[in-house]
Formats: C-alpha cells, sequence, structure tokens
C-alpha cells in the first residue's frame, strides 16, 4: 500500500481533496462480496466464554478462544476491533502498542490496508484499567449541569483518542420508565428534557475531541415489561413520540452523534432490529440520519435466538439490513459466513450491503482510517496516562455537584465539630460502592492480582480523615439474610451523638450485582437485610443520616421518615467517597437535585412524575403513587427566595413564536450556594391527556449569601408541542402555565399565558430548547 500523501494519482478514495461520501462510494465498487462483509463486522479477540461475560447470552454467543482464527479473520479486511482495552486488565502503554501491532497486521492482511475502527465502552469513563471512573449517569442528571458534563465528555474522549480507539459506546438517552429495571444507573433520568438536554452535552463532548458517539438505545428499552432486562415493551405511539424518542433527537441534532445502538426490546411485538419503519423510515428518512447504526451485542443473532422471528443466522442477518443496522457487535457471526452464502444464494440484495458498507467507510474517511499517511501508533504514546489530575478533578466536581440532599431536619447537617460519629452499614467501606456496572472494575472485575486499577477511597476512608472521632461497624452485607452484626451496629450507633448509616447497591451483571446489567429487582426494597438494619438503628433515637449510594431510587417509607437527614449518591465514581463526605461535613454545599423520583411504597409501579392526573394519586384508587421524594427535589445549608415572577411583555403566546419568563432568586442564608431554577409546562385542557407538568428548561444559579440575580427562560412554542389525536406532532392553541419549580411537586411561581393562533403542525426541525439567561443583580 502506497502510504504517501493523497496526490492527484491517489486512489480516489485516499484522496482528502473529496468528501468522506465520495471517498467511499469510490472505493464500494472495488470490493468484493468478502472484502465489503468484512468491514461490517467486529471481532472481539479475548472475550470470556465461561459464562461470566459482560454481555446477554455471552458464553452462548462466544465460541471458544481460538475458533475464529486471527488470520483468517482479517484477509479480507476488518470493520470493527471490539475493546481491546476492556476486555482483561491491560496496561495502557502495553494495550496502545498491542493495539497498534494488530492494525498494522489488519492493514497489512488485506487488499485495502483499510484498518479497523476500535469501540470501547465509556459511559462511566474510558472502561478500562487504571482510567478515571466517573460517577454514573444518574449522577449527570443529578447534576443539572450540561457544561460540566459536556466538560467531562471531552476528557473522556481524548483519553480514547489518545489510546487509538475512535468510537464510544456512550451514551444512554433512554428514558427511565420502571426504576426497578436492573439498566436504570445508566440513564440519567426520568425525564426527556433533561435527558435529552444533558446527552446531548456528553455527545458534544465525546465529538469534539474526534471520537464517534454512540446513542444507546434506540430505542424504548428501558420500558421493558417489569423492568425485567429485554423484556417486551407494550408501547403506545404517543409514549414513543413523546417521551422516549425526543432525547435521541436532541443528542443527534444538538450533540452532533455519528453512531447510534439498536434496542435488544421488541415494541408490540417486532424487536427493534428488524423494525426497518423506526430504524431506516424514522431515523434516516424524517430524522435525516446519515451515521452508522451499530447493532448491540448479539443482537442480531438473538432475531433467531430469542425473538423467533428469522429462521437462521442468514435470515436474521436480512431482517437487520433490511431494517437499517450497518454493523454487526461485538464480534463477526451473522454478518460472516451466513450472510455471504445468503447473497450468493439470491435471498439478499447486494445493494443492502453496499448500503451499509458506503456508511461504513464514510465514516472511517472521517475519522481518517482511508488516508494514505494513517500511522497505527498514536502519538506520545509512552507518556499515555489514563487517570490523570484533570480526569480526577472532573470526577469530584461532579460527584460534589449530583450528590442530592433530601432531607435535614434539625439541622443534623452539616456534622458539627467535636461529635461522636458512629458511620454504619454495609457500602460504608466499601469503594465498590462508588462504581456503577459499566466501571471496568465492575464490568469486567474481578481481576485481585490486578487491583481496582485506581484510587476509590471509601465514604470511610474520606470521612475518617474530616471526623477525628469516627467508629465502624459494617452490620450486614449488601445482600444475603445474615443478620448477626445488626445488634453490634445499633449499639455503636446508640453510643454515638450522630449516625451515619451507608446503605445501598453493589453493581454487576447478570445477577451478579444488585444494580446493572441484567441485575432487575422485583421490588424497591434495598436489597438483603439492610431494611432491618435501617430499623434497627433508627429505633435507637440517636439522630441518624442516611445515606443512599445506588443505582436505583429505593422506596424510603414510613421507617425512613424518622430520619434526621438523607442523602443520596447514584454511583459517584472514584472520587464519590470524597465528595459525599464534604457534603455531610459542611465543606461543599449541596447542589444536586434528583433525576429520578424516590417512592414511598416499594410497590405500585411502574410511575414516574410524567403522569396524566389519573396516574397520581385519584379517589378511584386505593394506591397511592406519590413519592416520597419527587423528581427535581434537592436541599442545600443555605435558603433561597423567589420572586417577582412574570411575563416579558404579552401574556400571549403564537403558536410559531416563543415567550420570556423570569423570576428574580436571592440567597437569603449565611452561606454561598446554588438553587437550581427549574420551569415545567402545565397544559389543563389537550386533545390528548398530558403529564400534570413537565420540564421545560432549568439552570443553576450560584449565589453568595445576600445576593439576588434575575433568572429567565426563553421558551419557544415548538416545546409544548405532544403527539395530538391524528398522530401528529402539533402545537395547540389554549390556555397554558409556565411553573417556577423548586421540583416537579413545588410550584414557586406560576405564570398564565395563552397559545394564540391555529394549530400547527410541527416536526424533526423544530426547536428544542428553552434558552436560559442568569443576570446578577447585587445585594437584595
Amino acid at each position: 500500500m502506497d502510504t504517501s500523501p493523497a496526490t492527484d494519482e491517489a486512489a480516489p478514495w485516499q484522496d482528502t481533496r473529496l468528501s468522506p461520501a465520495e471517498r467511499a462510494a469510490a472505493l464500494v465498487p472495488l470490493m468484493t462480496l468478502e472484502e465489503k462483509v468484512a468491514q461490517l463486522v467486529g471481532v472481539w479477540v479475548g472475550a470470556d466464554a465461561s459464562g461470566g461475560g459482560v454481555a446477554p447470552h455471552q458464553s452462548d454467543m462466544t465460541g471458544p478462544p481460538g475458533e475464529l482464527e486471527w488470520n483468517e479473520v482479517i484477509r479480507h479486511g476488518l470493520g470493527q476491533l471490539t475493546r481491546p482495552f476492556g476486555t482483561a486488565p491491560v496496561d495502557p502503554v502495553a494495550g496502545a502498542r498491542s493495539l497498534a501491532a494488530s492494525q498494522e497486521q489488519i492493514t497489512a492482511a488485506s487488499r485495502f490496508g483499510i484498518p479497523a475502527q476500535v469501540h470501547e465502552e465509556c459511559l462511566t469513563g474510558f472502561a478500562a484499567w487504571k482510567a478515571t471512573v466517573y460517577p454514573a449517569p444518574l449522577s449527570w442528571g443529578a447534576s443539572f449541569d450540561p457544561e460540566l458534563v459536556e466538560e467531562v465528555a471531552g476528557q473522556v474522549g481524548r483519553t480514547l483518542r489518545a489510546a487509538g480507539v475512535h468510537q464510544g459506546l456512550a451514551p444512554v438517552v433512554d428514558v427511565t420508565r420502571d426504576y426497578r429495571w436492573g439498566r436504570t444507573e445508566e440513564t440519567i433520568g426520568e425525564d426527556p428534557y433533561l435527558v435529552g438536554t444533558i446527552g446531548a452535552a456528553y455527545v458534544r463532548g465525546i465529538e469534539g475531541a474526534g471520537v464517534v458517539a454512540t446513542l444507546k438505545h434506540f430505542a424504548g428499552y428501558a420500558a421493558s415489561r417489569g423492568g425485567r432486562n429485554l423484556a417486551p415493551v407494550a408501547m403506545g405511539r404517543r409514549e414513543l413520540a413523546d417521551t422516549v424518542l425526543p432525547p435521541f433527537e436532541m443528542a443527534l441534532r444538538l450533540g452532533g452523534a455519528r453512531s447510534v445502538m439498536n434496542s435488544y426490546a421488541e415494541i408490540d411485538g417486532l424487536p427493534v432490529a428488524a423494525d426497518e419503519e423506526l430504524l431506516t423510515g424514522l431515523l434516516r428518512g424524517d430524522w435525516g440520519f446519515s451515521g452508522t447504526l451499530v447493532s448491540d451485542y448479539f443482537a442480531i443473532r438473538f432475531l433467531e435466538r430469542l425473538h423467533g422471528v428469522a429462521a437462521d443466522g442468514g435470515d436474521a442477518a436480512r431482517l437487520a439490513l433490511r431494517a437499517g443496522i450497518d454493523v454487526e457487535l461485538p464480534t463477526v457471526d451473522t454478518f460472516g459466513a451466513p450472510l455471504i452464502e445468503a447473497v450468493k444464494a439470491g435471498e439478499i440484495d447486494e445493494a443492502l450491503i453496499d448500503r451499509a458498507l458506503h456508511r461504513v467507510l464514510t465514516q472511517k474517511a472521517e475519522l481518517g482510517l482511508l488516508d494514505a499517511d494513517w500511522k497505527a501508533l498514536p502519538e506520545d504514546v509512552q507518556g499515555l496516562r489514563l487517570d490523570d489530575e484533570t480526569g480526577q478533578d472532573l470526577a469530584l466536581r461532579l460527584a460534589r455537584e449530583s450528590a442530592v440532599l433530601l432531607r435535614n431536619t434539625g439541622g443534623i447537617l452539616p456534622l458539627a465539630a467535636g461529635r461522636r460519629v458512629a458511620l454504619v452499614g454495609p457500602v460504608a467501606d466499601d469503594p465498590m460502592a462508588m462504581l456503577g456496572c459499566y466501571t471496568f472494575p465492575a464490568h469486567v472485575g474481578p481481576h485481585p492480582e490486578h487491583g481496582l486499577g485506581v484510587d476509590i477511597p471509601s465514604l470511610r476512608e474520606a470521612l475518617g480523615g474530616m471526623v477525628p472521632d469516627l467508629t465502624y461497624t459494617k452490620g450486614c452485607d449488601i445482600t444475603g439474610d445474615d443478620i448477626s452484626g445488626i445488634a453490634a451496629a445499633a449499639a455503636a450507633a446508640a453510643e454515638a451523638d450522630v449516625c451515619v448509616l451507608a446503605v445501598g447497591d453493589r453493581a454487576g451483571l447478570f445477577g451478579r450485582g444488585t444494580s446493572g446489567e441484567g441485575c432487575d429487582a422485583t421490588d424497591l426494597r434495598l436489597p438483603g437485610v439492610q431494611p432491618e438494619l435501617v430499623r434497627a438503628v433508627l429505633a435507637t433515637g440517636t439522630p441518624v443520616v442516611l445515606v443512599l449510594l445506588a443505582g436505583r431510587p429505593y422506596a424510603l417509607d414510613a421507617d425512613a421518615d424518622a430520619a434526621a437527614a438523607v442523602v443520596y449518591g447514584f454511583f459517584p465514581g472514584q472520587r464519590g467517597g470524597q465528595a459525599v463526605a464534604e457534603v455531610l461535613t459542611g465543606a461543599v454545599d449541596p447542589s444536586g437535585r434528583l433525576p429520578v423520583s424516590v417512592p414511598r411504597d416499594a410497590g405500585g409501579l411502574p410511575s414516574t412524575y410524567l403522569s396524566p392526573p389519573l396516574g397520581r394519586r385519584s379517589e378511584v384508587s386505593s394506591v397511592d403513587p406519590t413519592p416520597a421524594y419527587p423528581f427535581g427535589h434537592g436541599l442545600g445549608y443555605t435558603t433561597f427566595e423567589w420572586s417577582e415572577a412574570g411575563v416579558r411583555g404579552p401574556a400571549e403566546w403564537p403558536v410559531d413564536g416563543e415567550v420570556t419568563v423570569e423570576i428574580t432568586v436571592r440567597n437569603t442564608g449565611s452561606r454561598p450556594g446554588t438553587e437550581v431554577v427549574q420551569l415545567y409546562l402545565h397544559d389543563p385542557i389537550a386533545q390528548a391527556t398530558r403529564p400534570v407538568v413537565r420540564l421545560v428548561g432549568y439552570v443553576r444559579v450560584p449565589l453568595e449569601p445576600g445576593r439576588t440575580a434575575r433568572v429567565s427562560f426563553t421558551v419557544p412554542a415548538d416545546v409544548t408541542s405532544f403527539t395530538g389525536a391524528r398522530g401528529r406532532r402539533i402545537v395547540e392553541p389554549g390556555d397554558v402555565e409556565l411553573r417556577f419549580g423548586r421540583s416537579s411537586a413545588e410550584t414557586a411561581a406560576t405564570v398564565p399565558l395563552r397559545l394564540t393562533g391555529a394549530e400547527r403542525e410541527v416536526g424533526h426541525d423544530r426547536k428544542l430548547l428553552a434558552t436560559a439567561g442568569v443576570t446578577a443583580e447585587g445585594a437584595g
């Protein structure tokens, strides 16, 4: 292969003066069927076939070591390399050199010398040994801070790029619909506006670093029946259009994601991996998406094995290609020999392969992988560090902003100096309690001989450095039925001035944890005998600060009302212990807000705040779904006064225009603090039932004591749109309210408005965002 820069004599597909699409179009007709198909598959080297895998049915889908001979696999080229850093512990520098060597073999083995596109998981940072572990996505949502999330993602993207990785399998922009689902921890929250704005910010960070962001899981995955992983989804078109799809639209239009991964789920009997109307008609036709659509791991074979809609591998490949999937991950299977045989037998049109191939090669051209001067080894590989001071600082900042103070009676927090503090609970001295299931230690581990790879202080370690008179008693395990340690824990609490009781989850996969992929729950009680521990400690009469470190919201019933304070952390990452300790001691003022409601009852599910009137407490049902703490709730250590709410200009709001509403916020306390001003839409009369309120804007407002700010939101009428009675998205004229809220359930001020004009149909090009502004006004 000629490795000189592109010239007039260079092959057109190597000519950087042409557009990526033109270069791809020049290469497609030169390739044999086998060379084409090779670009549509990944290879997962080193995948575990023992049954302790990291993907559904991995032990069934991954053959024994050596079954796929490397030289045979790459002789026609290779589309993707699957997780060379994320499959087993590997030193970063050695891993980058090994990856470069593999790429050199791939380019040397095939006729066109095209490198593989390398992908890795990056939901909580680069999922590799010795890489910074950031807070889980529910923490992103709890921060209500897209700017910080974008900064975090930018650092993650630069780290991936420095190691030779081209594509990250994140973010998850599924909207949580049932908290029992084990993958709730991977979602950003239960509101599509929050998920979409935060998800788009993560995409901008990843893409801004030159790495392809992959939106997961298109679409409906989080709405599975009973919160069970891969279970069928029973969903109407309005729920799909108005709740599930908008975050994907936002992440594509506002973030610029270049890849999408299909959902494993079926919607109304049709598996998404075979849904041509959704993957091609909507995603590419209506929305204009031109990037790559990659399969979730083994999802194409699942059309045969799990869904029963394909007769064999070739039939599954036909359905997936026709639907619009371009690349089979994680490793070559149905898009290998079964696809080639089906094409040669006339069962699959080769034009479908060419369509997918053009998209794949276009993206490779965008990434520089078709350039004649491409180099396998990244620059400065010898100095490669995946966990540096910049990453650690960002992880700490996000963990601090995402800690949510739910309750604080009697000013028990911050912990006063000189008090005897008993630290109790199974997650109090467990570094793994800080980590979600897509962190390397939880996802791939355990590898005791290698350790965690990064320093992860537990809550005990962090709090012990701030509270001199601290005792610790475990009390019980996260799971199991052993209650023998509860009495000692209660005794320790009884002897203290304050007890910090830390309970929650341990992330894992497929039943190896209490939260995570395949770790679904039958109800929302704390796992194991932790409820008994909570009751025993509360019964001592010692003031209790209940700390939850978890991947889902657990029910806080009447027992928890006896807690003096409640703090929630959603798998806050490697610096989460420090962040929570700083919140408890007052070194940091808590400013997180709930991205999911915290239920009062462990049953009566599913229920989120996005409910029409009859989805809430009513006289026609004996079940009260009112949460213990609503979406958007969160306290701090100072107080804020909200006043002078109003509309800037007339209260008439054209259906094709925008309106600006504003409110004054003043810090009336003695400490600096951050208020999160939330804006909700209430549409009292509509042609289809609507949520009582839904989020349409938010902004963080940091204020020093006595200082005041004027907060404004300019809201396009398009943001009020919904799927009307005839199945089209409309802006409907009529009376509405914009409500300034401290949470979805606590309204500080209401601005009545009237949408004027004729009913207006809107599409994918509608305006998606309200614009927030904060103007400092000095002392109040």
